[in-house]
């Protein structure tokens, strides 16, 4: 894999992958908790016909350490926004943690994501509707380089209530201008997913139906 575009956010240095070069509009990985970008783009994405990005989000991968945590999933929106403003428009695909990013962003976003595809992965449930109490979590030293615990700890207890989850699909549905702007194809069910799969505009298909629809959108 090729060196990535360092890009800017806040203080942290975020860095962008490149996986595959390609003709039209991009698809942006969103990786889940713990994890990094991939070297190179799954089998189940060699029919999109666009370039293809990995984003490491803050604490994992290539990407800087804020000092002392302070994660959320609202900070992992701006990295994925920073990402978006550098290619302008992209399709969005997250696993886990990623998943509920994309969520974000494409409401928050609703005219540059066009289309967004949420996966299993680590840390998709965070840590449910309600607050609990603090918990450090070691590092997994076998990866290289090790996420941040502080990400792992905090990320992984990031409280996401499904009222406020459906807020940003409804905005999704509302602004972007496509009939469907959200697919659901995890297999579980968080409270947060429950209550979005039940929204406007938010369907249930498979990977490759899903980047299929997106890849024909404006």
């Amino acid at each position: 894999m090729s060196p990535p575009t360092l890009l800017t956010h806040g203080k942290v240095r975020l860095a962008l992958h490149k996986l595959r070069s390609g003709s039209g509009r991009a698809l942006l990985l969103l990786h889940g908790l713990g994890e990094r970008s991939p070297v190179e783009p799954a089998e189940a994405l060699k029919l999109w016909p666009g370039p293809i990005f990995s984003l490491d989000f803050t604490g994992h991968g290539e990407s800087s350490l804020p000092a002392g945590g302070g994660y959320t999933a609202e900070v992992l929106m701006g990295d994925a926004d920073t990402a978006l403003a550098h290619l302008d428009r992209a399709t969005l695909m997250g696993r886990g943690l990623g998943a509920y990013v994309a969520l974000l962003i494409a409401g928050a976003r609703p005219q540059g994501v066009r289309g967004a595809v949420l996966c299993d992965g680590p840390g998709l449930a965070g840590g449910g509707a309600r607050p609990g109490s603090p918990q450090i979590v070691p590092p997994d030293r076998s990866a290289v380089p090790p996420p941040d615990p502080f990400a792992l700890a905090e990320l992984a207890r990031d409280v996401r209530p499904p009222e406020y989850a459906t807020a940003f699909a409804r905005q999704a549905a509302a602004l972007s201008g496509l009939p469907r702007p959200i697919t659901i194809c995890a297999v579980e069910r968080a409270a947060w997913l429950r209550a979005v799969a039940a929204e406007p505009g938010v369907e249930e298909s498979t990977l490759g139906e899903a980047l299929a629809l997106y890849a024909r959108v404006p």
